[in-house]
């Protein structure tokens, strides 16, 4: 079933638009970088030895193919200015990423395909007479092919959606079985579709719009080490090839919790309002998302349960799922960036901080407004990775801000005393000190004057 909600007026002609500047610079840029390569002494090949088993059918050249019809109507589905504009951004921008690829680093496929006639033969002359063997990796197959796949499931529900996700797994399995592609071309190709779709997300700017270098010397201390750890994943995974090349997923998801620390901040980690993370960063992130749920189950291992602070308001960690069914908790507050929490109906409010760095004033402020409106719900939950640091900078915030403290001394010793392990630096004050600044006149005086004393 296709899922068919208003159009915007106007969409047919700036799809044609968008058709007339995409295509023509797909042929061009795609046909340079093959004419290109042809003439280089320098292309080589990446073959794993268990390749030579690969089968190859015939008829995957029509679900190849299909993806080129799939292009082309994929522009006529966006229901509004920005989804199609996003769309066509994310395909420009995939081109450029492949094409750049192509001729930074050229390889070719070695497989001789078997002789072939009829329909499947016409077809694979067809496209050997504009694919050379010579655009391998990323592939832009694949690029394209999760680009489109994100586009086309969300304007198909029910067994049009499985019809949706059975052909583009068949359009990816052909790269392989048609002879286009070696497997290394596979994985590089996802890496690049997903980036494009983090580039150009739906529901929030563009990151390169927002990005602002950070003048914080602990994020910039910290985006170094995240930047260090994955040149040194990326130098082991060119080294010692073979197996060791998956070691630039996790190279790729470090650098860009580096640009987050170092330009993004929390948004680049795309946690939305219900508490999950965009598609595009559950598989960029994965093997950081990885780590630090270990990371957080390590540390808090010896206390995994929450602390109750004061009138039905907890303190910890990033429930898992079974640990949020077994709660009883109504609602959450949640400060962490990196992990994803469904509330599985409970009230909710994400409030997004980089992991080890204290909220801002603002976001301070934030958190003792949501803490105020969710605690009629029941039992509150304010939470983190750890439940030491972020989470507790929140719950002094309200504190502070309901009255319940005098001082910012107070309200970490309240906290301290509900829960012994919490963190707090001089920068948790610091920020505490900032959000009494944003406080009405009158109460932030007070509380400034309690606190000098």
């Amino acid at each position: 079933m296709m899922i068919t909600p208003a159009r915007e007026a106007g969409l047919l002609k700036r799809a044609v638009l968008w058709l007339i500047l995409l295509a023509p610079l797909f042929f061009a840029s795609y046909g340079f970088a093959t004419w290109y390569t042809a003439r280089r002494s320098d292309v080589g090949s990446y073959v794993f030895g268990w390749e030579s088993h690969m089968p190859f059918w015939a008829w995957t050249i029509v679900p190849y193919w299909s993806i080129d019809l799939l292009y082309g109507l994929s522009l006529l589905l966006p229901r509004n200015k920005r989804e199609l504009d996003r769309h066509a951004l994310r395909l420009l921008t995939a081109q450029f990423i492949a094409v750049s690829c192509f001729l930074l680093w050229p390889l070719t496929f070695t497989f001789p395909r078997p002789p072939l006639d009829g329909v499947f033969g016409w077809l694979f002359a067809v496209l050997a007479g504009f694919d050379k063997p010579f655009n391998q990796a990323p592939s832009l197959h694949i690029a394209l092919l999760v680009i489109l796949w994100v586009m086309y499931r969300r304007h198909f529900a029910g067994a049009g959606r499985w019809l949706v996700h059975g052909w583009f797994a068949l359009i990816g399995v052909s790269v392989l079985t048609t002879y286009q592609h070696h497997f290394i071309d596979v994985p590089t190709g996802a890496l690049a579709g997903w980036l494009c779709v983090w580039l150009w997300p739906d529901d929030r700017a563009n990151p390169l719009a927002v990005a602002r270098l950070a003048r914080d010397d602990k994020r910039l201390a910290l985006a170094a080490r995240y930047g260090l750890g994955a040149a040194l994943l990326a130098i082991a995974g060119f080294g010692f090839a073979g197996v060791a090349l998956w070691l630039l997923w996790p190279a790729l998801a470090l650098l860009l919790v580096a640009l987050n620390y170092a330009v993004f901040g929390a948004q680049g980690f795309q946690k939305r309002g219900d508490g999950s993370l965009s598609p595009a960063a559950r598989w960029l992130f994965a093997p950081y998302r990885a780590g630090a749920w270990i990371n957080s189950r390590l540390w808090t291992k010896s206390h995994p349960q929450p602390d109750q602070v004061m009138d039905n308001l907890w303190l910890g960690r990033l429930p898992s799922r079974r640990e949020l069914q077994a709660s009883p908790f109504a609602a959450i507050v949640d400060l962490c960036a990196e992990l994803p929490l469904a509330p599985q109906g409970r009230a909710y409010c994400g409030i997004p901080v980089l992991d080890l760095i204290a909220p801002s004033a603002e976001q301070c402020r934030q958190a003792a407004l949501s803490i105020e409106e969710l605690r009629p719900h029941g039992p509150l939950l304010v939470c983190c990775a750890l439940g030491y640091s972020r989470s507790a900078t929140a719950i002094a915030a309200w504190l502070l801000h309901s009255g319940r403290a005098t001082a910012i001394d107070e309200a970490m010793a309240l906290i301290r005393a509900a829960r012994p392990g919490v963190v707090l630096h001089p920068q948790h004050r610091q920020a505490l000190e900032a959000m009494i600044q944003l406080m009405p006149g009158e109460t932030s005086a007070r509380l400034r004057s309690a606190d000098a004393r």
